[in-house]
């Protein structure tokens, strides 16, 4: 049996096409490393920039133990009264019978606060009342590093950022 030229072509190449390979374009491939050195340069130092994280789950922590704290008071109906350093929030409550406004005893927070950095040192020292307003006549403003600030409103103690 004699083959033609064009049959030997079809069996080599059954979808009738010529000796071209399949694959990517070097353009294709210098415009994927271009969008790939783009995304490292803008993305990758914020994916791994860990201290924005942190500031924000201090930020978090800090506005949930305030919030406790006005609840105990509330729930106890004593005053608790709250330092703020640098690296945390630490309470005291009043447990004497009757409360006299003095905090004596150290106040235990729901779990052990993580801590952290950036709280602002200047804020200072303020007290829960039973009825869960503060003993400040202004706002208090909690400023914690690279987050927004944490206000806790004198008159009901109500806090929020």
């Amino acid at each position: 049996m004699h083959m033609s030229r064009s049959d030997i072509s079809a069996s080599i190449h059954p979808h009738g096409g010529n000796d071209r390979q399949s694959g990517f374009t070097m353009i294709e491939l210098i415009m994927v490393i271009v969008i790939l050195g783009v995304l490292s340069v803008f993305a990758a130092p914020r994916l791994l920039n860990t201290g924005d994280f942190n500031a924000r789950g201090f930020h978090d922590e800090t506005l949930s133990l305030l919030r406790y704290a006005q609840k105990a008071a509330i729930a106890q109906r004593r005053v608790v009264c709250v330092s703020l350093n640098p690296t945390g929030v630490t309470f005291t409550i009043d447990t004497n019978s009757p409360p006299d406004g003095i905090c004596d005893t150290d106040l235990a927070p729901p779990s052990t606060p993580s801590g952290g950095s950036g709280l602002s040192g200047s804020i200072p020292a303020f007290q829960y009342s039973g009825l869960g307003g503060t003993n400040q006549t202004t706002a208090v403003k909690v400023t914690i590093a690279n987050t927004t600030d944490i206000t806790v409103e004198a008159a009901t103690g109500y806090v929020h950022d």
